[in-house]
């Protein structure tokens, strides 16, 4: 399909008055296992129909998915012709699967077709492994600037009840490795694991902090619908108040290491704070590229959203046909307040008001029922610049952001 720019630049029911930064997301979605908690777009490789790969890279189809991906940023330029790209994310799956000089070739790509602007902030997933941890300064070399490392843990029976394919040794010696080839990197980490007792998270949490990481992701393991454990619900897992005993840990220890506490999940020490995902959460632009990307572009009356075909063989043919999308979409007026507050509310320090307007295109007189209803409740704190959330509405974030389904 070609665009019809002429029908995207019409007259809407939004006004925006400037279009927001713009991110790139680069989706690649093989991994060695699906591990059962996992609900993204991630796919096994096997390099028959039966035996899964292990260390061999070159068994993915990875210059027939280049081109794709090529193909597709090629076939998406004029939606964002002439903006600048502030950060670029590489995720997956496991993108570290990829060869040094594929993700070269990809980087190289992305640098020849997008106004990348000069310090623009080139994140990676990678696993711990030893392959994968032995091409950690070759990714360096190959443009990455910053490495998110999936540890979820450093102890082996957890990580074991995660069906992980690493262990704790590899784990602890991939974020040294990480910390040796560049400046900023990321660990992941998760906390309320199956039999996770405070002493085994408090350990956890203390490995991952003498490692001096400058960012730290730290989710609470959620049973996600159609996965494994979805299906087969793992035992032991921890009482929600024994969950919220190990975030205050977390928060108070992280703190007392340099740690800021910017988002829900992430934790960061000063000027290291993740750039894309700080894009996405103040309601920025972004492009999705690869099996089952999502995209999210504003026009000055409109925001487009489109989801790519998530099945990696059909999405190489489709792309290379420029036919990658498999949905394609206006976001509806009604949707936006909640679009917005869901995004925006999980920041620390919330957002300026004039955000809101500038991200949306609706006054903020759409949302002032449901903020009035949030300060009585004691969830929100509001000045005449920002709305942020207070400690109760940080706690009851989720009742928080619901509020803002009703302004519609």
């Amino acid at each position: 399909m070609s665009w019809d720019l002429a029908h995207l630049m019409r007259p809407g029911t939004l006004n925006l008055p400037a279009l927001p930064p713009l991110s790139v997301y680069v989706h690649l979605p093989w991994c060695l296992k699906k591990c059962p908690y996992c609900d993204f777009n991630s796919h096994e490789w096997r390099n028959s129909s039966t035996i899964p790969i292990q260390a061999d890279a070159q068994a993915l189809p990875e210059t027939a998915y280049l081109d794709a991906l090529c193909a597709d940023l090629e076939h998406s330029l004029p939606l964002i012709w002439g903006r600048p790209v502030h950060s670029i994310f590489i995720g997956g799956g496991t993108p570290s699967l990829f060869s040094a000089a594929g993700i070269a070739r990809l980087v190289s790509d992305l640098r020849a077709r997008l106004p990348l602007v000069p310090d623009c902030e080139i994140t990676m997933e990678a696993n711990p492994g030893t392959f994968e941890t032995d091409r950690f300064h070759a990714f360096r070399a190959a443009g990455i600037t910053r490495l998110s490392v999936g540890v979820q843990s450093f102890n082996n029976t957890h990580l074991q009840a995660l069906g992980r394919v690493h262990d704790a040794e590899q784990a602890h010696a991939a974020v040294q490795e990480a910390a040796l080839a560049f400046d900023t990197f990321n660990i992941d980490l998760m906390y309320a694991l199956p039999g996770q007792s405070m002493a085994q998270l408090q350990q956890d949490l203390g490995t991952a902090l003498a490692l001096k990481p400058p960012h730290l992701s730290i989710y609470h393991l959620t049973i996600e619908p159609n996965t494994y454990f979805a299906k087969h619900t793992p035992s032991h897992l921890p009482e929600e108040d024994d969950a919220y005993d190990m975030l205050d840990v977390i928060t108070a220890q992280t703190a007392a290491h340099g740690l800021q506490r910017y988002e829900v999940s992430a934790f960061a020490k000063p000027g290291h704070r993740c750039w894309h995902n700080t894009n996405y959460w103040q309601f920025g632009d972004y492009v999705g590229l690869g099996a089952g990307a999502h995209s999210k572009i504003s026009f000055p009356h409109r925001i487009l959203r489109m989801v790519r075909h998530r099945e990696p063989k059909l999405y190489m043919e489709r792309a290379l046909s420029h036919a990658a999308e498999a949905q394609s979409n206006d976001v509806g007026r009604a949707e936006l307040p909640f679009e917005f507050m869901l995004n925006a509310l999980r920041l620390r320090e919330g957002f300026d008001l004039a955000w809101f307007a500038d991200r949306t295109g609706l006054p903020l007189s759409a949302i002032e029922s449901a903020l009035q209803q949030a300060q009585q409740q004691g969830w929100l704190e509001r000045d005449l610049q920002r709305i942020k959330p207070t400690e109760r509405g940080f706690d009851f974030l989720s009742d928080l952001q619901t509020l803002f389904l009703k302004t519609s």
